[in-house]
């Protein structure tokens, strides 16, 4: 979506402001030492959910770094360094990556995340020209949570196999994590993840549990690995719902920064989905995971009052740089199954609340069977993860249970407002609530 405005190339300065409990606009900055130490900030708390990622798909967890770095960079640039976000990678993608992979090995998986992030783009587009509510009447409350739940729970298995190869190692982990999040608050608290996973590796490294060789042999300056997608439609149905809550998240977190500043980005939407698409086609062209704007980073600016997307810079150069030393993604790469099955054992099941959530804060009424049903037969379909497979094409447990949440709300509105057994008040609330 290309620009004209002759502003284009002010909007890449910065106004310095001055105090250290200054609130700090997007367009603004604190000293340059300030602002470095903020962006580093935004990289520890990005790194912990962003590096789990490859680790449990089998990603070269370097790549993502990189491709992270540089999404984050193209983000700023497309929304012309108006809306301060960090891309990091998107949980939502681990259970079909993880069955593609399965099915028709790695490239195929990149293929989906590729064809993710043009569709991705194609949304964006036409967000920016007619707005959102169409997707907000496409996907009210009761189906975005019904489908970002399902992804989570879907995930179950994969976290009960890794916490049984080492069950020590995980129990130590999931009973530090809770406490650190019940004896910390700020940014101790949010980078409780991170700390446990670390603490865990040590403990692991203890006892012997840590594969140590391929770290010594890698070299401290270097490119990561890069892999060629290959594209095979048999795993397009795996990836659609990952569309969907992409769609979502990025929404939704635009319009806390929105809530936070006190900044209309309505029109800025479009072009975040565009740019989220884009650096998803790219890191899925080169062997990277698929990217989201992220939550822990909105903490970070809820807790320092600093909204300067010079902050965003230099956390997206800083993970570019990471991502060109092997010897880091090496470290990442041989965190052991026991630490994963500890954390993942919480971070899944938070995953499945967070869908949860959505209908909390929008208030779905769940006395009214076209709720139930439409959340109620999906999560079944996924927790117990449904396959059906036509010809070359397999749909598993997430795609299933996406589509049956959007057939089945739209059907039972359909028929039920023919019928008069459904009415508008029956419907769940369609608001800005819903994308958030």
């Amino acid at each position: 979506m290309p620009d004209s405005d002759p502003s284009f190339a002010s909007s890449f300065r910065w106004t310095k402001v001055a105090g250290t409990d200054a609130v700090v606009a997007p367009g603004d900055r604190l000293t340059w030492p300030r602002t470095v130490s903020i962006g580093l900030q935004h990289v520890v708390a990005m790194f912990g959910a962003t590096f789990l990622v490859p680790v449990l798909t089998g990603f070269p967890p370097a790549t993502t770094l990189l491709f992270s770095g540089i999404g984050t960079i193209l983000f700023l640039l497309i929304t012309r360094n108006r809306l301060p976000s960090y891309l990091g990678s998107s949980f939502a993608i681990i259970a079909p990556v993880t069955a593609a992979t399965a099915s028709d090995g790695m490239g195929s998986a990149l293929g989906g995340l590729v064809m993710v992030g043009l569709l991705l783009v194609v949304i964006g587009v036409i967000v920016h020209v007619a707005g959102i509510r169409w997707i907000e009447l496409l996907m009210p409350p009761i189906i975005t949570g019904t489908i970002v739940a399902v992804i989570g729970l879907n995930l179950a298995p994969t976290a009960k196999t890794n916490y049984e190869k080492d069950a020590l190692t995980a129990t130590v982990v999931l009973v530090l994590l809770i406490a650190v999040l019940v004896l910390f608050k700020g940014l101790v608290g949010r980078l409780a993840i991170f700390a446990c996973v670390v603490l865990g590796y040590l403990l692991a490294l203890a006892r012997g549990k840590v594969e140590t060789d391929a770290i010594g042999a890698a070299s401290w300056v270097g490119f990561p690995d890069f892999t060629t997608p290959t594209l095979h439609l048999s795993v397009l149905p795996l990836f659609i719902p990952v569309v969907l809550v992409l769609v979502v998240e990025n929404i939704g977190h635009v319009k806390s920064i929105q809530t936070m500043t006190g900044i209309d980005y309505d029109k800025q939407i479009g072009r975040a989905l565009a740019a989220d698409g884009i650096a998803t086609v790219l890191a899925g062209s080169g062997g990277g995971s698929a990217t989201t704007t992220y939550a822990e980073n909105i903490g970070v600016m809820a807790a320092t009052k600093v909204y300067s997307t010079a902050a965003y810079w230099v956390a997206g150069i800083a993970a570019v740089l990471l991502g060109l030393s092997p010897k880091v993604g090496a470290v990442i790469a041989s965190i052991p199954p026991g630490v994963l099955g500890g954390v993942t054992t919480a971070l899944y099941g938070l995953v499945g609340i967070l869908g949860v959530n959505i209908w909390v804060s929008s208030r779905v009424d769940f006395s009214k069977p076209i709720n139930q049903f439409t959340a109620a037969i999906p999560l079944v379909i996924g927790i117990a993860d449904f396959s059906w497979t036509i010809g070359d094409l397999s749909f598993g447990g997430i795609a299933l249970g996406a589509v049956a949440a959007l057939v089945i709300f739209h059907a039972m509105r359909i028929i039920g407002g023919w019928r008069g057994t459904v009415t508008a008040h029956d419907e769940p609330a369609v608001s800005e609530r819903s994308a958030q």
